[in-house]
């Protein structure tokens, strides 16, 4: 079982040719509005892995609510632990270029409210066996409190740190699992423009300090882990991206439900990696998760 604590959204998409520079007014080719949030994106994705998945977070009582959570709900996700709160449902402004490159703003609402006492109760209902995943578009002292509760309780957590917060670095040292890509990785270290070699060298070292699980997303040049003191590596499939929206997030869902689901954990890199993949060909963050049976025809 995986309880995913986090964002919900309603994601509002605007297509150009390229995106904008500072101060540059650009026009744009399409609009369309889909449900997303890093919470809910990872979400669904573990549910379309075949993971039974719980969601905690918040929406508010405007229009975007309902829209928020279809999908979810259609996935058959559990969504008893989502709160309506008075705040308005959050938002993503999304700017995706002609190459596939997106520029996003997050208007939080209702996952500002998100609190301590919903992340205690939330985990407070798992054991051992379960999975708790988190990021970090919900406040950073919820997302402290579920990551403590569940070390104390034995519970095994994946922390993906996006979008890098000040109160990253200290989170990311209370998880067991830390997904980061190549920005948010540098800037959790406080290195810059890190050669892949050195790189892989501080994953390790800090692995061995740690014990921690440690994973970077290289986008295009697939996946690097740092896991049970050795490097391990992943593809993903040689595409042309769409759309690269929600492409990490898929990568999160999919590694959560197949470590939950028994894969080793190469297997489990290489299966999130696919179908992180196969998220860049769709538009829209959730619209664009892969199935199950997509990923595994890819695989």
């Amino acid at each position: 079982m995986i309880t995913v604590f986090g964002s919900i959204n309603m994601d509002l998409v605007a297509n150009t040719p390229r995106l904008p520079k500072p101060g540059e007014t650009v026009s744009g080719t399409g609009f369309a509005t889909a449900a997303g949030g890093k919470g809910a994106n990872q979400a669904l994705a573990a549910r379309r892995a075949g993971a039974s998945v719980r969601m905690v977070g918040a929406v508010g009582p405007d229009a975007f609510a309902g829209p928020a959570l279809d999908l979810l709900d259609k996935a058959g996700t559990d969504l008893s632990g989502v709160r309506h709160e008075d705040g308005p449902t959050g938002t993503a402004l999304i700017l995706v270029g002609g190459d596939g490159e997106n520029m996003i703003a997050v208007v939080p609402g209702a996952n500002g409210l998100v609190d301590v006492a919903q992340a205690e109760a939330a985990v407070s209902a798992l054991s051992s066996t379960d999975l708790l995943m988190l990021q970090l578009e919900v406040p950073a002292d919820a997302v402290e409190a579920a990551l403590k509760a569940a070390r104390a309780r034995g519970v095994r957590t994946v922390l993906n740190t996006a979008p890098l917060t000040p109160e990253a670095a200290a989170l990311a040292a209370l998880a067991d699992i830390v997904i980061a890509n190549e920005t948010e990785f540098e800037l959790l270290t406080g290195t810059a423009q890190l050669a892949a070699d050195a790189r892989e060298a501080l994953m390790l070292d800090m692995h061995r300090k740690s014990k921690q699980t440690l994973i970077v997303t290289l986008g295009g040049d697939g996946v690097v882990a740092a896991y049970e003191g050795a490097l391990h590596r992943a593809k993903g499939l040689k595409i042309e991206p769409v759309d690269t929206v929600g492409a990490g997030d898929t990568f999160c869902g999919y590694l959560a439900a197949s470590l939950d689901q028994g894969l080793d954990f190469d297997a489990a890199l290489r299966r999130a990696a696919v179908a992180g993949s196969l998220a860049c060909l769709k538009a829209g963050a959730q619209p664009s998760i892969p199935t199950a049976e997509d990923v595994a025809a890819r695989t």
